[in-house]
């Protein structure tokens, strides 16, 4: 536990903000006769987070007093709360930031998708926390071929261990899939509760002998930026690429390849194999 310091009089306007918006209905209680006060008493909150009514009564009153991570969260489903606001919660009664399990969404917000296609000639697709390929323009259509495969299966961790075209695509295949899936491993940590997270995974291990022994020594990078080096049309040529948080809330990850200008990696700008 900690001690609040510098927040408990928000934290307490805060908490007591979310508790008189709520009717007795929306948590499973009899409405009863007319109250005198907005919303549910402190008595019914302390009651359904598993707490004492004087202790809970003193957390609204901005009190000197301690509270758990396990406390926060059950308090956010008993105030029921949304995402933002249990991490304001959080902010108020930690100063850090609570631990959000991940998970895989597949819808785009138009102005992301339409962002996508504005950066032509450029290369861009747009990746949940699955790296399910989501939306991609023509460019990274030519570069890698998604629209080659069904949407069930347009997942950039599947087409590099399964797809011999991206395969022949990287330069140096294995060294650029080893770094790929170690940075994969961060987004598979936040999506810990993801079942079709686990379930790529678990089918890729069965499938690619390479995947399940990297994927086992349990090596972590960061988000994979910097170059990579591709083959265009028998020419290996050398892209800069970064990736961009466009929806931290549904975990949709922006990547970018930028061709580099005189980009031929080899002496002879041919690929090799």
């Amino acid at each position: 536990m900690r001690t609040l310091e510098r927040t408990r009089s928000e934290l307490a306007d805060f908490l007591r903000s979310r508790r008189e918006r709520l009717k007795p209905e929306d948590i499973g209680l009899p409405s009863g006769r007319r109250r005198r006060t907005p919303g549910l008493r402190r008595e019914e909150v302390a009651a359904l987070a598993g707490v004492g009514v004087t202790w809970y009564t003193w957390l609204e009153q901005g009190r000197e007093i301690g509270v758990s991570a396990d406390f926060l969260d059950n308090l956010a489903r008993v105030l029921k709360l949304d995402a933002a606001e249990r991490r304001h919660m959080f902010l108020l009664a930690h100063e850090r930031l609570p631990a959000e399990p991940g998970k895989t969404f597949c819808t785009v917000p138009s102005l992301a998708a339409r962002l996508v296609e504005d950066l032509a000639p450029h290369a861009a697709y747009i990746i949940n926390l699955r790296w399910d390929v989501l939306a991609f323009n023509g460019p990274a259509d030519a570069l890698f071929g998604f629209g080659r495969r069904g949407s069930g299966r347009r997942n950039l961790l599947w087409l590099l261990f399964t797809d011999p075209a991206i395969r022949a695509a990287l330069v140096g295949w294995e060294d650029q899939a080893t770094a790929m899936l170690a940075s994969f491993r961060r987004d598979f940590a936040a999506a810990r509760d993801d079942a079709d997270a686990k379930a790529l995974v678990a089918e890729l291990e069965g499938i690619s002998p390479e995947f399940k022994r990297w994927w086992r020594s349990q090596d972590v990078h960061a988000p994979c930026t910097g170059s990579r080096v591709l083959c265009v049309d028998g020419q290996a040529v050398t892209f800069e690429h970064t990736s961009l948080t466009v929806d931290g809330g549904q975990h949709l990850r922006l990547v970018v390849y930028a061709r580099v200008a005189d980009g031929l990696t080899t002496p002879s700008g041919v690929c090799e194999g």
